[in-house]
């Protein structure tokens, strides 16, 4: 179909049907609501069969590839729209827990954006020899990443010759956040029958809205508030409008970079920053304080909805059947690890709630934040284990460090220049792994998981 404004009008409408769809089949059917599948995720897999990659029904338009690179930028205007802001207290009286929870999280960050590339580089180019160099960055791109970050991997790969990187990105982040569910899933099942968990003992006793994702009236608190006038311009419209304008001007920016250096420059990274600079300029001229940063948060999640739709329904199989071997044994290396992080480094490195904090670790690192949300609000309803308010601390660092990453690793492999690339990456995490032992932060395992109960 030849795209044109109503060719888009018609992929919204259809992205929109199966995500009510999905909804619905989530309210109803109990096993999907004993798995946590996400909407976005399942209304994928629906738009996926009914279109041309799958049986066929439906003709999407021929931009309905592209969206998914368009909306990544979003996404990452609202972080940067949203600024950083760190908790005023707790650097020094909370100094150990924070500490070595920062370790631990990045220990698993380090690994996936270095060791996978060495995985591929060595063992898989030996059973595939014409491998892309930047094949390793699956792993980090779509289990640390998500749809959103495979989205951005797959965007800057295939401006530098590698059209199929889209596709396996989206692949693996599916693979990631189905390991963040039932592998989140069943070692929380094993945590509270064997008791390993300290603040839910019940795995059965689990909130209804968060089973069949409504919510009741009594549980009901507002997505944003007006911070302008209708009579002058529509809340929602202000705020649109202020993530509308740094995604526009970072792929301008982006087009023009490229065009000048004839590098392959992430778009969603210039977004970023020039949301970064919007954010000064706002609060230069005093607009920051119109500015609710829930609705723009909101918006960055309405995004990412979408993204995963589109990022999962147009996968070519095709493609993932071409490279089933390697593809194949680099997720089980990804699913090993990430498994090995929790249930050997977490006991040993977090201490006291272990169980609690790592299992949020678990389901970030496998897929998005929301996962991570909900495998804690399981087994720590009420965050007694401070795991939110460490983590409303360490992540404007590691947002940073991770967008340079994606920025420059991917480049850098395709030049042929994985080495050089990977090295930083792993002399930090080695730091990692010294530092909590000058600090006395490593320790014997606690009561928790041991190989028998995998």
């Amino acid at each position: 179909m030849e795209f044109n404004v109503y060719s888009l009008l018609l992929d919204l409408m259809w992205a929109s049907i199966f995500l009510f769809i999905a909804k619905l089949l989530r309210e109803k059917i109990k096993l999907l609501q004993s798995l946590f599948i996400p909407v976005s995720l399942l209304a994928g897999f629906i738009g996926l069969a009914m279109g041309q990659n799958g049986f066929g029904i439906i003709k999407y338009s021929s931009g309905f590839g592209s969206y998914s690179g368009l909306l990544i930028i979003a996404v990452f205007v609202s972080i940067g729209l949203r600024g950083f802001n760190f908790s005023k207290g707790g650097w020094k009286t909370n100094f150990d827990r924070i500490g070595s929870y920062y370790c631990q999280r990045n220990i698993g960050w380090a690994f996936q954006y270095a060791v996978p590339i060495v995985f591929s580089m060595i063992i898989l180019k030996k059973i595939v020899p014409e491998l892309n160099p930047a094949f390793g960055m699956l792993i980090p791109a779509g289990f640390q990443g998500g749809h959103g970050t495979a989205a951005a991997l797959g965007q800057t790969l295939g401006s530098l010759g590698w059209a199929d990187a889209t596709d396996l990105g989206m692949t693996s982040a599916t693979v990631g956040i189905l390991t963040g569910i039932f592998g989140g899933i069943a070692l929380i099942k094993i945590g509270t029958r064997k008791g390993y968990t300290k603040f839910v003992k019940d795995f059965s006793k689990l909130p209804e809205d968060m089973r069949t994702g409504r919510i009741s009236k009594e549980n009901r608190s507002p997505m944003g508030y007006k911070t302008v006038s209708p009579m002058a311009i529509d809340p929602l419209a202000w705020h649109l409008l202020l993530v509308i304008i740094p995604t526009g001007i970072g792929y301008i920016l982006t087009n023009y970079i490229q065009n000048i250096t004839g590098l392959g420059v992430p778009s969603f990274s210039v977004g970023f920053l020039v949301a970064i600079f919007f954010s000064i300029f706002l609060r230069g001229i005093k607009a920051n304080e119109y500015i609710d940063n829930h609705i723009i948060s909101r918006i960055g999640s309405c995004c990412t909805d979408f993204l995963v739709f589109f990022g999962v329904a147009s996968i070519k199989i095709p493609v993932i059947i071409e490279y089933a071997l390697p593809f194949g044994l680099l997720m089980l290396f990804g699913i090993i690890w990430v498994v090995f992080h929790f249930t050997f480094i977490a006991p040993r490195l977090l201490g006291q709630e272990w169980f609690e904090r790592g299992i949020y670790v678990y389901g970030y690192s496998t897929g998005v934040t929301a996962i991570g949300m909900a495998l804690l609000r399981i087994v720590d309803p009420e965050n007694k284990s401070c795991t939110l308010d460490d983590a409303a601390i360490i992540t404007p660092i590691e947002a940073v460090i991770e967008i340079v990453a994606l920025a420059v690793v991917p480049v850098a492999c395709v030049q042929g220049n994985w080495i050089a690339a990977i090295t930083p990456i792993l002399i930090y995490l080695i730091a990692l792994i010294i530092i909590p032992i000058i600090f006395k932060w490593w320790h014997k395992h606690p009561k928790g998981l041991s190989p028998e109960d995998l």
